[in-house]
């Protein structure tokens, strides 16, 4: 908010700067012209400034800018005052004028100058002999004219070209990410399914051969081995989190991205795994721009993992609170946590680029008695 405050404070000085230097000149350009049919009175010097002083709205009000110093200058050139000071603020409206796409009304304003200002002027002086004097004056103006109005396309045309140029940017570096993106999600498909066809497989194995074997040593009224039923509970643990870990990573991709409108999606599938997890809204609602919507939803499923993956027996708690700048995220879990210690793994590292690349922050760490935390901040105004 400062910085814009500071940007439009720089853009009125410099604004106020080029209109006093714009009335400077037409008053220095008018005293040092030849003398004109009349000399510089307060009429005409009140002419000069109007015209000046009106090019400060040429940007807001371009035609009403160029209507106001016309006026001004076949007046002030009709009534014969020294020089031709009213013609700069002219030059300068036509050229806001075309710069904005009011070409037509550039060359209106054109056209009624030649014909009003050499009528006008042939008029007052009422002598024939006066009037290729009259035409050369007038036509040499309108040829500063028409100068200032190609300027002005040749610049409005660059405009349009950089403004081109930065859209199809735009639009590669978009199609790049989104290739990117399904890219990663083929490879994370890839490995969903290298995963279950090899890991699963494998785990279910040694659960069945430990509960066989507990099955024989029961049925022969043997004693069981301890290391026996270890192995079958640390193995049906281990497919349970195995299954959480391969709905997460099917979660997203079965859709075109990754979007909170897919939260429910991603919950249900927790459940299905065994954790108990409840959502909480407050604020209000709102579209998200993409980037916050794909990190919110990126940061949720992480954390929602991480209780998977480290929190043991627990039961999570999403909260997503719309406050008027930012969305907050707050993931808790009653877990056993890290025990106070916090490991930065590539889960972790992920949510801070994350955060930290949309201007935005990020909180994690044990809860105050027990469980984990994961709390991000992010903005609404992200750059393209």
């Amino acid at each position: 908010m400062r910085s814009m405050a500071d940007d439009a404070g720089r853009d009125g000085r410099r604004l106020v700067a080029e209109t006093a230097g714009l009335v400077v000149l037409v008053f220095v350009s008018a005293a040092t012209a030849a003398p004109g049919r009349l000399p510089l009175d307060p009429a005409g010097a009140l002419l000069l400034f109007v015209a000046a002083v009106a090019v400060v709205a040429r940007w807001r009000a371009p035609t009403l800018v160029l209507v106001v110093t016309t006026g001004c200058l076949l007046i002030y050139q009709i009534r014969g005052y020294p020089g031709l000071a009213a013609a700069l603020p002219v030059l300068v409206a036509l050229y806001a004028a075309v710069r904005t796409g009011l070409r037509r009304a550039a060359g209106t304003a054109i056209g009624i100058i030649l014909v009003g200002g050499f009528v006008g002027d042939v008029g007052v002086a009422a002598t024939a002999a006066t009037a290729p004097d009259v035409f050369q004056r007038w036509f040499l103006l309108i040829g500063w004219m028409v100068a200032s109005c190609v300027a002005a396309e040749l610049s409005r045309q660059r405009r349009i070209h950089l403004q081109h140029a930065e859209q199809r940017a735009i639009e590669a570096e978009r199609t790049r990410e989104e290739a990117a993106r399904r890219r990663a999600d083929e490879e994370r498909l890839r490995i969903a399914r290298e995963l279950h066809d090899s890991l699963t497989h494998c785990i279910s194995i040694i659960n069945v051969q430990a509960g066989v074997a507990i099955h024989l040593s029961r049925k022969h009224a043997q004693p069981v081995p301890e290391a026996l039923v270890t192995i079958q509970k640390a193995s049906q643990e281990a497919m349970r989190e195995l299954r959480a870990t391969l709905n997460v990573l099917r979660a997203v991709d079965n859709s075109p991205g990754a979007s909170l409108d897919r939260l429910d999606n991603l919950i249900r599938d927790l459940q299905e795994a065994g954790l108990a997890i409840t959502v909480t809204v407050t604020g209000e609602p709102r579209n998200l721009p993409a980037p916050v919507d794909r990190a919110a939803f990126r940061i949720i499923q992480e954390a929602l993992t991480n209780v998977v993956k480290h929190a043991g027996p627990a039961t999570a708690a999403v909260r997503l609170h719309y406050r008027e700048h930012a969305l907050v995220i707050r993931v808790d879990d009653d877990g056993h946590g890290n025990d106070g210690e916090v490991v930065a793994g590539v889960g972790l590292t992920g949510m801070r680029e994350r955060v930290t690349a949309l201007g935005g922050s990020l909180d994690v760490g044990p809860g105050d008695s027990c469980g984990f935390g994961v709390q991000a901040t992010l903005p609404w105004a992200v750059a393209p």
